[in-house]
């Protein structure tokens, strides 16, 4: 299992990550969790077009709960001909609930939208046994995704 672009966020996710970014009609990123037990292979995740369907599949760990993300930045670099969207880490305080395999970064563009209206951008290995402590999401350094020569 890797770090992956769903399809339908390919060469888009720029784009959702600088409407975020303004905030424009309520617009946010979110991040959802899924639990490890009966995970689906990261070829259907990749495939999936909305957050119900990734739900369809897969189980939302629901007691750590959605997190919105801040501090969402999206950038270009002519230099590098690159572009990234990046954003501050996410914290569950005291998390608990079954142990969690994934993490979805879905486009939310009206920031209450309905799962089957909800993007999924990016799914990211995460394997952790919320034990009542805070558990940390930790962006990468070089951002959340960074699209080169795409």
């Amino acid at each position: 299992m890797a770090d992956l672009v769903t399809n339908v966020a390919k060469g888009r996710f720029v784009h959702y990550g600088a409407t975020a970014q303004a905030g424009t009609g309520g617009a946010k990123l979110v991040a959802v969790v899924l639990a490890a037990s009966g995970l689906p292979t990261d070829d259907a995740l990749q495939d999936a077009d909305t957050l119900a369907a990734i739900l369809a599949t897969a189980t939302e760990q629901t007691a750590m709960g959605r997190k919105a993300l801040a501090g969402v930045t999206a950038a270009v670099n002519d230099t590098t001909n690159s572009a990234s969207v990046d954003a501050g880490d996410v914290t569950w305080t005291a998390a608990s609930g079954p142990a969690t395999g994934k993490l979805v970064i879905a486009f939310d563009p009206t920031g209450s939208s309905a799962d089957s209206a909800l993007i999924p951008l990016t799914v990211h290995d995460f394997a952790v046994t919320p034990d009542g402590t805070d558990i940390t999401a930790q962006i990468a350094t070089a951002g959340l995704a960074v699209s080169e020569n795409a």
